[in-house]
């Protein structure tokens, strides 16, 4: 069963609609389940200044997407791409803890949810193919 948490951060459409405003865009699809997320991100110096997303997708992916658009905010490249290593490193193993900086997550991270990993890293997916790292 999905928690009301979940559905009320992926209710949070706070960065939900794409502007075509952006300095680099990516379109990603859930080869598993079918999912699909647009985003579009402005990167300024190295740092991603904002993200704004639409999904054709599941619970999990539109609330991850509606984190990440709000915690991207200035984070760099190298930041990015370690956090998706730390989600994979606490999804795979029951003795590591998640890091302070994606406590954010907690909820979509609960590894009852870990048949759900493919929908949660969706977004964070398609931020590195749109910033081609």
């Amino acid at each position: 069963m999905i928690s009301n948490k979940i559905i009320q951060i992926a209710l949070n459409t706070e960065n939900f609609g794409l502007r075509n405003n952006f300095t680099h865009k990516a379109t990603l699809r859930n080869k598993k389940c079918g999912d699909i997320i647009k985003i579009e991100i402005n990167k300024l110096n190295n740092k991603i200044k904002n993200m704004r997303y639409e999904t054709e997708s599941c619970i999990f992916c539109q609330a991850s997407a509606s984190i990440l658009s709000k915690k991207v905010s200035y984070l760099s490249t190298i930041k990015l791409q370690n956090q998706i290593k730390d989600i994979e490193l606490y999804l795979k193993n029951e003795k590591i803890k998640l890091p302070n900086n994606l406590k954010m997550f907690r909820e979509i991270l609960n590894k009852k949810y870990r048949n759900r990993y493919d929908c949660i890293i969706l977004p964070f997916n398609a931020l590195i193919k749109a910033l081609n790292i």
